[in-house]
């Protein structure tokens, strides 16, 4: 995707980035940022620079606690930015395997953390029941699910990503 493919897509969804004046109180509020690698700084730079961001492993460290938005002297919609090039990303194939797998344990079965037997051992003595109301309770639902996921395009996303 290009420059102007990136930032037709951030101007479609009402954000306009290419007002960031790099002050910084993105990066220097962002929670993330002090525990990780995290610059949110550096994706909206570069988002506005036309390098290349969909690649970019920061661009996955966000939590979308949306404090970089809230602080935004320029009232830019940064944690929607980020989002918007996530979508972006997903969309062109782009996707860290950590993601991915997630997403195949959804389209598996309908649940992204499959409930084990230790799992359900845990429940039981906490006094709850051994299944949670999803799919592992309900998996005759998992067929509706999956036909969900086929029908927004979700499964065609995760088996075309390559990241």
């Amino acid at each position: 995707m290009t420059k102007s493919s990136i930032s037709d897509a951030l101007k479609d969804a009402g954000i306009e980035i290419l007002t960031c004046l790099q002050c910084g109180t993105c990066s220097g509020s962002c929670p993330s940022g002090r525990y990780t690698e995290m610059a949110t700084r550096k994706i909206v730079r570069n988002a506005c620079a036309g390098t290349d961001v969909l690649h970019d492993p920061d661009l996955w460290l966000c939590t979308t606690c949306y404090t970089c938005q809230e602080r935004c002297p320029r009232e830019i919609k940064i944690t929607d930015a980020i989002l918007a090039i996530r979508e972006i990303a997903v969309h062109e194939g782009i996707m860290l395997p950590a993601h991915k797998k997630v997403s195949q344990l959804v389209l598996e079965c309908g649940h992204a953390v499959p409930i084990n037997d230790i799992v359900k051992e845990k429940r039981r003595e906490l006094e709850m029941d051994e299944l949670p109301e999803t799919v592992h309770k309900y998996p005759e639902a998992l067929s509706e699910v999956q036909t969900l996921l086929g029908c927004c395009g979700f499964d065609e996303l995760v088996a075309g990503s390559h990241e």
